[in-house]
């Protein structure tokens, strides 16, 4: 079955699909919730938009309340799932293109959730759709199960898991190829309490999963000009101070990144604690910073290095200080060699010191697939066909996908670690975010050779 020229020749349908859907700003909006739509308007639309291209093509579809949608196809007793989420992270700043205007340019679409995830969930329907237009059933029946609260918590996938079909196996199109047998427990933590500081005011992140990309704090007194200055050009940093009445406005700008990879990014909440730490003699400050100044750990007693999946990591991804009350929000990814217990034992036992109390808010364990399997196998081998990659090894990472949801499932793509990155195209969850026409195609075949493998014959 030569798939890739069949996708090549649906190009121009794949990538309106994707514009259309990229268009949608599918951000979770408490405050327009409703019956059907469990995280607001915006991912009610985008889930219409999806199950409408699944009715369009021919495809049965069903509407589990707004927290989920699924496009199936094929027959028999099991059930293969492709995963894939509408949901995206908050936009930022910093674009230079419409977060959510689906652009096209040298060859790639731009917007806030072209990669992540809309670009490989649109390549996972194209794939059935390819499947349909050739005139092959499975012999299995195959879902494409769509999520709305990926980002935010997964509880899409647990209303799913109550009142849903469960797939026996499957694959999540929400990260890199060749495939991704393993992924870090997750561990959101809670630091809170009452502490005495010289800030007025430090409010910044959005998200614990996202490295805070740009912050301000406000302080009483006249502006530290030159500890500033100093302070961001040692550091490599730009900022601004702006003075506000008789108190001042410190203001320095990050680089936001993944919460799984917070060495790519660069933490302006944090600088800001540090600052504040050195040229104010904030003690408070000070041992926050100190704490919090290592992604993996080291100060918080939880640095530990994995045989599969490496080195835990630590974002600090909400910081909340204002009338001597703080809170923070802290996402760890950790390997199979730890555990939920010890490290929240350890981040207790130091910020008890601070007078501040730590607590779990969320808890995902650690997933391991057998790389040896014959799902993870028969994908592997199917990447490496279509793409000439036989270098890139088999990957464990620490983001955390909807594999983490069912048995026997992994994430399997879009990105293709081989395939260069222009400097003007984001990364997920950074500004001018896109994902590139040629890899979609590429997914597309791919995806449709692995249903064909796994649930055709």
């Amino acid at each position: 079955m030569d798939f890739l020229t069949a996708a090549r020749q649906n190009q121009d349908q794949i990538v309106k699909d994707l514009v259309g859907l990229v268009q949608i700003p599918s951000l979770s909006d408490p405050t327009t919730v409703g019956p059907n739509a469990p995280f607001g308007a915006a991912l009610r639309q985008a889930l219409d938009y999806a199950l409408a291209m699944g009715a369009r093509d021919g495809f049965k579809t069903r509407d589990l309340e707004g927290y989920a949608g699924v496009i199936e196809f094929g027959e028999g007793d099991e059930i293969m799932g492709v995963l894939g989420h509408l949901d995206v992270v908050p936009v930022g700043t910093g674009w230079t293109f419409d977060p959510f205007g689906g652009t096209i340019k040298d060859g790639f679409v731009m917007g806030r959730g072209a990669q992540d995830d809309k670009g490989p969930t649109i390549a996972g329907y194209a794939a059935m759709r390819l499947l349909k237009q050739m005139g092959i059933t499975p012999k299995k029946r195959v879902f494409l199960i769509l999520g709305t609260d990926e980002e935010s918590g997964m509880a899409c996938m647990k209303y799913y898991k109550k009142h849903g079909e469960i797939p026996h196996f499957g694959f999540v199109p929400d990260a890199d190829f060749p495939v991704i047998y393993g992924e870090k427990g997750i561990l959101n933590l809670r630091v809170s309490g009452s502490a005495e500081t010289q800030i007025v005011k430090l409010s910044a992140g959005e998200r614990p999963n996202v490295v805070i990309g740009e912050a301000q704090v406000t302080l009483k007194g006249s502006p530290k000009t030159e500890l500033f200055e100093f302070y961001l050009k040692a550091h490599h940093l730009t900022g601004h101070i702006e003075p506000s009445g008789d108190e001042t406005i410190y203001a320095i700008k990050g680089k936001y990144a993944h919460g799984s990879l917070p060495q790519e990014g660069i933490n302006a909440a944090w600088h800001l604690l540090n600052f504040v730490g050195s040229a104010y003699q904030d003690s408070t400050a000070y041992q926050l910073a100190s704490l919090l100044e290592h992604y993996r750990g080291d100060a918080l007693g939880i640095r530990v290095f994995g045989s599969h999946m490496g080195f835990l990591t630590m974002n600090l991804g909400i910081v909340r200080i204002e009338n001597n009350n703080i809170e923070l929000t802290l996402d760890i990814r950790y390997p199979q060699e730890t555990n939920e217990p010890f490290i929240r034992q350890q981040v207790t036992e130091r910020f008890a010191a601070l007078g501040l109390r730590t607590e779990t808010i969320a808890h995902k364990g650690p997933l391991f697939v057998d790389p040896n399997s014959k799902l993870v196998s028969t994908l592997e081998k199917i990447y490496r066909t279509y793409s000439g990659d036989t270098q890139t090894k088999l990957l464990t990472m620490g983001g955390g996908t909807y594999a983490r949801s069912f048995d026997n499932f992994v994430a399997f793509g879009a990105e293709f670690p081989l395939r260069p990155r222009p400097a003007w195209v984001g990364q997920v969850h950074q500004a001018d975010e896109g994902y590139e026409i040629e890899q979609l195609i590429l997914a597309t075949a791919i995806y449709a050779q692995a249903i064909y493998d796994l649930a055709c014959v």
